[in-house]
């Protein structure tokens, strides 16, 4: 199937490593030109090379911290000068691990800015490139956690949660300027935070750990790969699902026990 997506220019935050880059490898694969934002100048810079090698597309890699509205203006600015945006992916983000009791107010605020604030301030910026050029789409990635909370990483759930309403929100506001807003939100996926986590856990025996983790938590009884996810969210930021509007779609293997 064809996505339209060749001329494309994606943004695509947290694009370095994990779900980030399989989104923009998966992207750049349909034809699709990409910025791809982290923190890390040399990391981001290398995987933007390879993808460009390997696809034969445009990539601009962008070292900044997302978390910050001079960051989002340097993503912004990077966008602009690569032609202007038609997709945004805000996909930066990272796992918690505290009590509320616990938990101080600027690891709250930490949080707060790389979940909700750096798609609200990318939104913004980025909003007024896809109506110059007659629409485009946004994606949320939130996570489960944003409706089925996990005991130990309270934060990350209510900054998840707050993505997700803000990304309903959103979408009401940019349908009105032929921008779809949708989100996703993942289940189990084998990216190599997961691995890492694993392997200080188990040592070598860190690949049972993860299929006891999916024997606990998914019905289909395994973890899914960077690369379905990534499938799924680059055929929702395409043409082919125009009528997507305002949806939140459970890519989690039957990890959600609610309707």
């Amino acid at each position: 199937m064809d996505l339209q997506l060749k001329g494309k220019l994606a943004v695509v935050t947290g694009g370095s490593k994990g779900i980030g880059l399989g989104i923009a490898r998966a992207f750049a694969r349909e034809g699709a030109s990409v910025v791809m934002t982290a923190r890390t100048r040399e990391d981001v810079e290398r995987v933007a090379r390879d993808v460009a090698d390997e696809f034969g597309v445009k990539t601009v890699p962008v070292a900044s911290d997302v978390s910050t509205a001079e960051g989002c203006r340097a993503v912004i600015a990077a966008a602009a000068a690569a032609g202007g945006a038609d997709i945004f992916v805000s996909n930066a983000g990272t796992g918690s691990n505290e009590t509320v009791a616990d938990a101080p107010d600027e690891k709250w605020m930490d949080f707060w800015n790389l979940h909700v604030m750096a798609a609200v301030r990318l939104s913004r910026g980025l909003a007024d490139q896809m109506e110059a050029k007659g629409g485009g789409a946004m994606l949320m990635n939130a996570s489960i956690c944003a409706v089925q909370p996990l005991w130990y990483e309270p934060i990350y759930n209510t900054t998840k949660a707050a993505l997700l309403m803000f990304s309903k929100c959103l979408s009401s506001e940019m349908i009105k300027r032929n921008i779809r807003v949708n989100t996703v939100n993942p289940g189990l996926i084998r990216t190599p935070d997961w691995e890492n986590t694993a392997r200080e856990l188990r040592g070598d025996d860190w690949e049972a750990y993860l299929q006891e983790v999916a024997d606990e938590h998914a019905d289909i009884r395994r973890f899914g790969s960077v690369e379905e996810l990534a499938d799924f969210c680059v055929f929702l930021c395409s043409p082919r699902a125009s009528y997507s509007v305002g949806s939140a779609y459970h890519v989690d293997g039957g990890m959600l026990k609610t309707v």
